[in-house]
């Protein structure tokens, strides 16, 4: 039986939304206005799965208060996410 090392799909797919929520980003919108494809939106929760961080993350997000100026610095995806912001 092979050992699957990625992250279950549901739970990183949601991370990487309530990380680009706490950002003021809205991947969706990104998606409608032609700034992140569908593909692109794949391999960002696929980064997130491998990354290894979700138990860092899901601090982080529990402690968000206000929206943040730009993801944690552990963020296999701040570079894209950062990007998706401006």
């Amino acid at each position: 039986m092979t050992r699957d090392i990625l992250g279950d799909v549901e739970k990183h797919f949601w991370l990487t939304r309530s990380v680009a929520r706490c950002m003021d980003v809205s991947l969706a919108e990104a998606m409608a206005e032609g700034r992140l494809t569908t593909n692109g939106y794949a391999e960002i929760v696929t980064r997130c799965r491998a990354s290894g961080c979700s138990d860092q993350c899901e601090k982080w997000l529990s402690k968000q208060q206000v929206k943040a100026n730009s993801a944690p610095e552990f963020c296999a995806n701040g570079e894209t996410l950062n990007a998706l912001k401006t």
